[in-house]
């Protein structure tokens, strides 16, 4: 049974298996669960969960691969009235400790693989690939009357998830969703990205980060879609499922596009079931998306854009919005009011860059155990996002950088977005990012660190051919060639680590 009024997470769910019981919910490797299958699991794994002694509002760390298990037992903390902590898999030592600790996480939901990572005196309980895992649990028979078992309690208001930041500038901080921000951002995502129950969406990215879970694969559920869970972004299997008409929805940050485009497939694949292309997570090079659609002139392209702490999806430019303003992030979702302001927090007139904040019901409520991040972030009844943008007279929204990566070049403010976009004109640049570097003469210098697809491209002729498309003062001073850029799970480029790699040398 879930929770009164139908304003808990978990209800989705419970309603989709209502309505299409026998429909196929969830797919992952050779498994299939149906929508009333699914929707068992998880008051069966909510059971398991209670009974193991958590209690509402117990913090639950999970920190596993994508899997079937991790869907349920995210839905099974909802339905149990706790509170899931999801925790990057490629974190250790430290920086998991942290995370672990800080959010007072009773008891750690992990892979059997992972768990000697986890700090002692840690509870562990196995998500799955043993006998006693939760997976294991929920698959055996269950006895008669397990699945009308009444667990969970309380509203729309309480807390279901402590959503962490990525981190590439600061420690990660919990954003603190209740079920009813993020059930206000899956209707915003459904109607601004055109979910529908008759699409084939494929879900490759991390769940434990905001944008694979709570913009596609909880709303997929939602309108009840068959949804394909894969453990990462493999081409190969992509393209395979594509052709097989087995997916035609993708949602990828612009480094996996990049992957994409590059790989030899990409090219020779029929990839002409494929009817919508999502992309977010960090800003896609106008270069890229230009080669992207040339590519697939009939792939609908949406940009998906926000932050964890809005849950994340803020603003979205779909695909007849594109033309003349490729650029852009969009204009703000169902349950989002933005603005953008200036240092002092007065709105500034169209065509001015300034900070973006926000107003929305599908804000978090503050970070956990974080009194002065939070007062700092939320003030005059606006979140301040940290993004530096421009709105034009159309409502649309065009992200510049953001506040703590521009580069204060003797005294000129230079957006690195800028830049970037320069340098992805040039066929032998792979990828790149530009960060700011302590320089006795310009204060910080533009330095590009750039990985090579053409391994004869010198320094010299990438700052020569940046200078033609920018003014000398934002062109790169330095170009940095490395084998791979850092970045997060969810594709973000760690500018913090190259701005700590390389500020010495």
């Amino acid at each position: 049974m879930t929770g009164a009024g139908g304003s808990r997470v978990d209800d989705i769910l419970a309603r989709s298996a209502r309505r299409t019981p026998r429909r196929v919910a969830l797919r992952y490797k050779e498994r299939a669960w149906t929508y009333a299958e699914l929707d068992a699991a998880v008051t069966a794994a909510a059971g398991l969960l209670m009974d193991e002694g958590l209690r509402h509002g117990d913090r639950v760390g999970a920190y596993g691969h994508n899997s079937d298990a991790y869907v349920i037992a995210f839905l099974a903390c909802s339905r149990a009235g706790l509170v899931h902590v999801p925790i990057n898999q490629n974190l250790t030592g430290d920086d998991l400790r942290y995370i672990v600790e800080q959010s007072g996480s009773a008891t750690v939901l992990a892979d059997p693989h992972l768990r000697h990572r986890l700090p002692d005196p840690t509870r562990v309980l196995p998500l799955r690939d043993t006998t006693d895992s939760l997976l294991t649990h929920v698959r055996r028979p269950r006895p008669a009357g397990e699945a009308d078992l009444v667990v969970g309690a309380g509203d729309g208001g309480e807390l279901v998830q402590l959503l962490y930041t990525s981190g590439t500038t600061a420690l990660p901080k919990g954003a603190m969703m209740t079920h009813r921000a993020l059930l206000h951002e899956y209707a915003s995502a459904i109607t601004a990205l055109d979910l529908k129950e008759t699409d084939r969406p494929v879900h490759s990215l991390p769940l434990y980060h905001s944008a694979q879970m709570h913009v596609f694969l909880m709303p997929y559920l939602a309108v009840g879609a068959e949804n394909t869970l894969l453990d990462e972004p493999a081409p190969e299997r992509i393209f395979e499922l594509v052709e097989a008409g087995e997916a035609d929805s993708l949602f990828a940050p612009p480094t996996v596009w990049i992957g994409l485009a590059n790989h030899p497939g990409f090219a020779r694949r029929d990839l002409g079931a494929l009817r919508k292309a999502y992309y977010g997570a960090s800003i896609m090079p106008v270069p890229v998306l230009e080669r992207l659609r040339a590519r697939l002139p009939g792939l609908a392209f949406y940009n998906c854009f926000g932050q964890s702490e809005i849950g994340p999806l803020a603003t979205v430019l779909g695909p007849d919005e594109h033309e003349g303003r490729m650029d852009s992030c969009g204009r703000p979702v169902l349950f989002v009011e933005a603005r953008v302001v200036d240092e002092s927090g007065h709105e500034v007139p169209d065509g001015t860059r300034g900070e973006v904040v926000y107003r929305s019901p599908q804000l978090c409520e503050g970070y956990w155990d974080k009194p002065e991040e939070t007062a700092e972030a939320f003030r005059d009844g606006w979140f301040h996002s940290g993004d530096l943008a421009v709105r034009d007279a159309e409502g649309y929204f065009t992200v510049v950088d953001r506040v703590k990566d521009v580069i204060n070049s003797g005294g000129v403010l230079v957006a690195s977005r800028q830049v970037e976009d320069a340098l992805y004109t040039h066929p032998g640049v792979a990828e790149a990012a530009v960060i700011g570097l302590p320089d006795e003469h310009w204060i910080e210098a533009v330095t590009a660190v750039v990985v090579r697809g053409d391994k004869e491209l010198t320094e010299a002729a990438l700052i020569a051919h940046a200078r033609e498309k920018l003014a000398h003062f934002k062109a790169p001073k330095r170009v940095l060639f490395v084998d791979e850029l850092p970045r997060n799970a969810s594709g973000k480029i760690l500018k913090r680590e190259l701005r700590d790699r390389f500020r010495t040398d």
